[in-house]
């Protein structure tokens, strides 16, 4: 009972915040340019962009949350979160800011990160195991 409550909740978290972040880039892709440019070197920063990257966003974090498709819906996810961990890598790397950020530009905000882009791998290794998944009924 306990883990395929733990796989639900790890799939509810990832999911609402890919579909979060979704909303974001879909709502108020001005936002989503300027985190962009302040904490991920501007990778796809194109305000055209926000819409479909956010629909398709939204997409992923909607079948993760349900379970659907989870064979190709977890890898993808994790590819995802991967490269917003490596994105923010520095701020995981050095949280306190004591040798490639300074005290002033330190972030732990970032440092879930590493905890999101593991829970996805969870989900992964754990995929039979999550029999509380709408792919499963």
């Amino acid at each position: 009972m306990l883990k395929p409550l733990s796989l639900l909740l790890l799939r509810l978290g990832t999911g609402l915040l890919l579909s979060l972040w979704a909303l974001v880039k879909i709502m108020a892709p001005g936002k989503a340019v300027g985190v962009s440019e302040k904490y991920y070197g501007g990778m796809l920063s194109v305000d055209a962009l926000q819409m479909p990257m956010g629909v398709l966003q939204l997409a992923l974090g909607l079948l993760v949350v349900v379970g659907l498709f989870r064979k190709v819906v977890y890898p993808v996810q994790a590819v995802v979160l991967g490269l917003g961990l490596l994105a923010v890598g520095k701020y995981i790397v050095d949280p306190f800011g004591l040798y490639l950020l300074t005290p002033d530009t330190a972030q732990l905000l970032f440092f879930p990160s590493l905890t999101v882009f593991a829970a996805a791998l969870v989900l992964i290794a754990f995929r039979a195991e999550d029999i509380w998944s709408l792919d499963r009924k």
